[in-house]
């Protein structure tokens, strides 16, 4: 951890105020007052009695009671308030779960009423019909992959998420997904290389979620090529790891924002000029994922001239 986010870490008021807490509920707060209450108390009785500044035993004993007193309200009040917080970010996964899954139906029943309508089975679709339906189809598909985004990270909070884990050729998972986006990426055009020399890649992690973490680089790196460009997919080995690269030659991350695209629902400023979709869940959810899976990931990028994002796994050796 770098020093300037310990620093980081121990801004109390900018803890609480993401917390949406006031100071004296905030458990940052109380956990450093009930530090300064035991050490400052402590302090002045061990000064006291060292000086004989107090010569009965109960008024020590009191002393100590009184610290002891203050310690236990702030430990409640501490436990209270991490309760609280424990309830609310359950309940909050619990809505995001069941909203989510109440509106895929829907959204499902959407799309193929929407792509019936354009099949023109029902009657003859007019070119300006058809141009407000791929507007409907475009947009119902933003929100199916919002829903997507959000059920993902609504599991991910669970207990269980992250606890299967078999191993699997990365570079084989990696062919797969490539095959499924050549369409996409013959109609962007843009070329994707796959550079892949090592006889093994197989790694231990699950490999729905990195399939994940794939398909959102690559989807990434497809959408933000201006107009054509080429794609260049690494797997080696490197000290005992797997390391995955992708490479774009796309519109780049501004310097500014780099330091945010690992949050949730943030996206680049320069990205909205190309009318890109996403849900700015993606990279999050890639994080957390690689993150879970003993694994490390990072990105470098100049606005303008293209991105490369990575990530190492560990590495099963034979």
């Amino acid at each position: 951890m770098r020093l300037k986010d310990i620093i980081d870490d121990f801004n109390i008021l900018k803890r609480c105020h993401e917390y949406s807490l006031p100071l004296w509920q905030c458990p940052k707060f109380l956990f450093l007052t009930m530090g300064v209450v035991i050490i400052v108390g402590l302090s002045i009785v061990n000064l006291a009695l060292v000086n004989n500044y107090i010569e009965s035993p109960e008024v020590v004993a009191l002393t100590a009671l009184i610290l002891t007193a203050i310690s236990l309200v702030i430990a409640f009040v501490t436990t209270q308030v991490l309760e609280n917080l424990a309830s609310v970010s359950r309940m909050k996964s619990e809505f995001i779960s069941i909203v989510s899954h109440q509106l895929r139906s829907p959204l499902s029943n959407l799309k193929w009423a929407i792509e019936l309508l354009m099949s023109g089975r029902l009657g003859k679709v007019e070119e300006k019909q058809t141009e407000y339906f791929h507007i409907l189809k475009e947009n119902s598909a933003r929100m199916h992959e919002l829903i997507s985004d959000l059920l993902v990270i609504s599991r991910m909070e669970t207990a269980g998420f992250f606890s299967k884990k078999t191993p699997f050729s990365l570079t084989e998972l990696t062919k797969e997904i490539i095959e499924r986006f050549s369409v996409f990426a013959k109609s962007s055009n843009i070329s994707i290389v796959l550079d892949s020399r090592e006889r093994t890649s197989d790694v231990i992690a699950n490999s729905n979620h990195i399939q994940l973490v794939v398909e959102n680089f690559l989807d990434n790196a497809i959408r933000y090529v201006k107009q054509s460009g080429d794609i260049k997919i690494k797997i080696e080995n490197r000290n005992g790891k797997i390391y995955f690269e992708i490479k774009d030659n796309g519109v780049g991350i501004p310097n500014d924002d780099q330091k945010y695209i690992f949050q949730k629902f943030f996206r680049a400023k320069n990205v909205m000029k190309y009318q890109t979709q996403g849900s700015g869940l993606g990279l999050y959810i890639a994080k957390n994922i690689i993150e879970k899976s003993n694994g490390k990931i990072g990105f470098k990028s100049k606005e303008n001239e293209g991105s490369t994002f990575w990530f190492t796994l560990p590495l099963i050796k034979h």
